[in-house]
This record gives C-alpha cells, structure tokens and sequence, in this order.
C-alpha cells in the first residue's frame, strides 16, 4: 500500500501545500492531496517506477495544483482548469523550474477533466486525470482499504458539494468560464436545469 502520509518535504513541495491549503476550500485542498495518493496508488498498480517512467515532483505538482482555479485568487476569465494551470506555472517559474518541466505540469492540470485525451499525454498528465478519476470513483475491492485509508487522513469534507459551487458559482458570473460540452459546461447545465425545474 501506498504511504499516505508520505508527502513531499523539499522547499517546493511545501509551498505549493501551503497555497493550496491557503487559497482552497480544505474539502478540495484534501481531494487535491487525495489526487496525489491516488496517482501513486494508480502508478504502482501499472507497475510503473518514480524518476523512471515519470518525475515524481511534476506528479506532485500537477496533483496538488490541479484544482487552483477554484481558488477566488484565480477566478479569471478562462475556465478554471486553464486559470489552474496558469496559476501552477507561475508558481513553478518562481521556483525556477525550466519551461518543459511547467509545461507537463500545465498540461496535466489543463486536461484534468479531459477524457480519452488526459490518458494519451504522458504519463504525468495520465496518472494526474487516474488520480482525480479515482477520487471520484468506487474503487472496488481491491482498492477499498486503499481508499477508506486516505480518506481517514484527509477526509471528504462535502467535496463533490464544494467543488461543484466552486466551479458553478464561477460561470455564473462568467459564464464564458463553461463551455457547452466541458466540465464546467456540464455542471452549469445541470446547476440552471436544476433551477428550473424548481421554478
């Protein structure tokens, strides 16, 4: 089994868990370290190995950032995935990471909520979209005892309720931020559909 609480410790990795845990709601600041862990739990499954087949860092970085365009600080005119990653890729130039290292990062971040795409560009982005699909899904026998570990450590919290206000409320007020057929998209949709229904 995966280490649960066997975050990364180096000067980056604790700042970027201070920004997320500062700047997000702590339902979605959990499900973003939840992201991680299942990424790992996801890599070892596939028998894949850390600095071999993927840098361990832009793992943790794609994770953890992945949801901070929630955050009210990047609440621009993109849709929050995209206001993510630009706001992951600042805060990795300040670190001093070199632009191909961001770019992995961005583009896991940017395709999060991207199906049959996410899965084909690399495997950063890959095992990132495996981490938050896991976080959403039941994982079946196998990976229960997996999941109610995790969960202890860092709980729900109501995340699927948070997050789903986080990233409506947004496109309510811009509603650019939704595009028909995106995520966002989808849960606005829903959201207005839902009001409707109770009118």
């Amino acid at each position: 089994m995966i280490e649960i609480d066997a975050l990364p410790q180096h000067p980056g990795a604790l700042a970027a868990l201070e920004i997320v845990t500062a700047r997000e709601h702590p339902s979605i600041a959990n499900h973003s370290v939840r992201t991680y862990l299942w990424a790992l739990h996801e890599a070892a499954r596939r028998e894949m190995v850390p600095a071999t087949d993927f840098d361990p860092d832009l793992l943790y970085y794609a994770c953890l950032l992945h949801d901070l365009g929630t955050a009210d600080e990047h609440d621009g005119p993109q849709r929050f995935e995209v206001e993510g990653a630009d706001a992951a890729g600042a805060f990795l130039a300040g670190r001093g990471l070199d632009p191909e290292q961001i770019d992995v990062v961005w583009e896991a971040i940017a395709l999060h909520t991207s199906p049959q795409i996410a899965e084909r560009r690399g495997p950063v982005t890959m095992l990132t979209r495996l981490g938050v699909l896991s976080d959403f899904q039941d994982p079946g026998p196998g990976g229960r005892a997996v999941k109610a570990a995790i969960e202890e450590r860092y709980p729900r919290l109501d995340f699927e309720a948070e997050l789903t206000g986080a990233v409506v409320s947004q496109a309510l007020r811009r509603q650019d931020k939704a595009p028909e057929f995106s995520w966002p998209g989808g849960l606005l949709r829903a959201h207005l559909g839902t009001q409707e229904a109770g009118a």
